[in-house]
This record gives structure tokens, sequence and C-alpha cells, in this order.
């Protein structure tokens, strides 16, 4: 923790004895950059994809002055206050992560997410059964507690005070326009953009294709008349991209992927295939601002992703990834891994499996076409590393997935 935060040492003791007493937590110290104190460096909490989340989550907490509340991995609950000496962010104090429930399938969905980040199975399962299960209604609550003693004396620093300010401005602005989207049924709901972006934001695919199909239902239901739902689709990546752009504007390239989105809707002949091209268009945008966070500092790296993103069906030699960069092969393997938390054989793997999963629950490709369109060596290699990842089978995810309606 930062040095500025000396002077309020002894409140935070006070306060995160407190707070233990009161919930039965431990309120843990973040770094600027979403470390957690107290936990090993390479221990579970430590994950790269986890110390974004919470980097992330500190932010967001300074942007709204408010503590913030997000999924730190599918099923798993964290919430932070931020600690800010004089209008400089310090980093944050961590309420806790706890699950919303005990259902097996659930804390499979978690590992799985835990395992693909570059985490073993074996530690991912041990960390989620390890956290307490709680009424997720009694998360604001603990949240909002832990903000007021932090911030009870002498009050809100300036920099949170503006922010909480700006952000009841914005909620206005918000409700008003949800308001007047309201009275005209042929526009989606506010509510649904929100949703999809925060899908987004999260990294849920899977969740970011289901909002997405919502808003096309909503269009086709309107109006099934190809000209409208594609002026629909234009308007959802409209938002999406000056929403990336927003919150990162590194991401101003997007505006030249955009256009090419819009001509790949723009030439679409009919409604199926309109749906598809606002789908992969909602991939690559995920890509991109997956690859921004990824590649903060190294634009090799993202030479590499957005290589492995092209040719991961293929087999893939290091040398060829060397080339493209201009590096050698120990460091570009050595780059990879420092930024993304994967080596480049678990990315590949990951992309591999990310690919299977559209096509068991929008395909009835089999299982034998599957591995070998995707480059595994046979069906039985793809079901063992399907299973690796998601903690389950192929053909057991598909009818999970169909049960589920999607």
């Amino acid at each position: 923790m930062d040095d500025g935060l000396s002077s309020l040492g002894q409140k935070l003791t006070r306060i995160r004895v407190a707070y233990r007493r009161r919930y039965g937590l431990s309120a843990a110290l973040i770094t600027t950059d979403g470390g957690l104190l107290g936990s090993a460096p390479h221990a579970v909490p430590n994950a790269l994809v986890l110390r974004r989340s919470r980097e992330y989550a500190v932010r967001e907490s300074v942007r709204w002055g408010e503590p913030y509340s997000f999924l730190l991995a599918p099923g798993l609950l964290c919430w932070v206050v931020p600690l800010v000496d004089q209008d400089q962010v310090r980093g944050g104090l961590c309420g806790g992560t706890v699950r919303g429930t005990a259902d097996a399938e659930e804390i499979e969905e978690a590992v799985g997410y835990l395992a693909a980040s570059g985490v073993t199975r074996g530690a991912a399962l041990k960390y989620v059964e390890g956290l307490p299960v709680w009424d997720l209604g009694q998360v604001p609550k603990a949240a909002a507690w832990l903000f007021q003693q932090v911030y009870e004396r002498p009050g809100l620093p300036d920099l949170l005070r503006r922010n909480r300010e700006n952000g009841q401005q914005q909620q206005q602005i918000a409700e008003e326009i949800h308001q007047r989207k309201a009275a005209n049924e042929g526009r989606f709901s506010l509510e649904q953009e929100r949703a999809l972006l925060g899908r987004i934001r999260a990294g849920d695919r899977g969740g970011a294709r289901r909002e997405l199909n919502r808003v096309l239902a909503h269009a086709f239901l309107y109006s099934p008349r190809l000209p409208v739902v594609q002026g629909r689709a234009i308007e959802v990546l409209g938002y999406l991209v000056r929403a990336a752009i927003e919150d990162d504007p590194r991401l101003e390239y997007l505006l030249e992927r955009h256009i090419q989105w819009i001509e790949g809707i723009v030439t679409s002949k009919d409604f199926e295939a309109a749906c598809g091209a606002l789908r992969d268009a909602l991939d690559d945008c995920m890509n991109h601002i997956e690859l921004q966070a990824f590649t903060r500092h190294h634009p090799q790296v993202r030479c590499v992703l957005e290589f492995l993103a092209q040719h991961y069906a293929r087999s893939i030699h290091l040398d060829e990834v060397a080339a493209i960069t201009g590096l050698s092969r120990f460091r570009i393997v050595h780059l990879v891994k420092e930024c993304t938390g994967r080596t480049i054989g678990q990315h590949v793997k990951l992309l591999r499996v990310q690919k299977a999963r559209m096509w068991l629950e929008e395909t009835a490709k089999g299982l034998a076409e599957i591995a070998t369109d995707l480059g595994f060596a046979d069906q039985s290699h793809f079901i063992r590393q399907f299973r690796q990842l998601t903690g389950t089978t192929p053909a057991r995810y598909r009818r999970m997935r169909r049960r589920r309606g999607g």
C-alpha cells in the first residue's frame, strides 16, 4: 500500500477488526494494480485475471464515489471501497469474496473460469469451495458500512465528492433517457444496453451473447423488416464502441473496425445473416477490449494474440510466433506469460475451447467434426482439453446449455 496512507494505518486496522466482528469477513488492502495484500504473489487470489478485476473495480469505485460490487468470477461476488488521500488514489479495501450459492454447477463454472486463466484446477477448486456462501442481499449493506467507516470522518475527499455528484447527474440523465425510450416501444431499453455493456466489461462472452439476442428479438418483434433490424444492430454497435472508447481512449482504433462491422451488417441478405454479422462484431469487439487490457505495455504481445486469434485452429510453432514480433522465442514466451498469465499453448487451448463452446451451443456439429475443425489431435484429445477448462464434457455441456435455453 502507498506510503501516503500511513496516516490511515491505525484507523484502517480498527475498521478491519470491527468489520470482521460484524460480518465475519477479513477486509484486505488492495494495491493500485489490484494486488491483494496478505496473499502470496502466486496464490489464487492474486491471479492476473482477478487482479485486473479488482484494479477495474477500484477505478470504478473512484469514478462513482461509492463502494463498488462486482463479479470477480462467475458466481463469486466481491466489493471494494476506494482509498483516497488528498485526491490521490492509494488503492482500495476489499470487503471480501463470497459465493451466492453452493450449487455444484455454479462452482464448476467458477473453477472453469479460473482454470482458463492459468490457475490449476486443483487450486481453483480449493479456493472456490473455501469461500463463504452469503445471502447476496447482505453485500450492499456490508459495502455501505465499510465505506461509511472509512469516510465518516473527516468526510469524503474532494475527488470522491465530485465524482459522486457527477455520477448522480449522469444517473438522472440516464433515467430521463430511459423514460423517453420506454414511451417508444420500437426502441430497445436502456437497461438492455447497460446489461450488454456490463457483460462485455466483465468478459462474459456467453452472457453478452444472450443480452445481444434479447436486443435482436425485441427488434424483430417490433418489425421483422431487414432494414429495421440492420438499423438496430448498427445502433447497438455504435453504443458499444462509444462506451469502450470512453472507458479507454486507447481503443480509438475501434472506429475503423466499426466501419467494417457496419459493412458486414448492411450487406447481410436476411435476418439470420444480420444476426451472425452482429455476433461476429461483438466477438471482435470483446477480443480487442481484452487485447488492450492484456497488452498495455507490450504491443508485441498484441501482435501474438491477434495472430493466435486468426490461426488457433492449426498447428502453431514458436518460431513463426517469434518471427512476427522480431523477438527471440524465449523473450516472447516470457512476455505473453507475463502479460496474460497464460502460456501461448494455454491461450491456444482457451481459444479452441471457447469456439467449441459456441459451436456446441449454436450448431449441430458432432464432437469428431469439432475436434478436427479446431485442430485437436482427435475426439478424445478434444474431450480431455474441454473438460480441463470447463469441468464437464462437451456432450454434457451441450445438454446443459439446451436445458437452460442457451
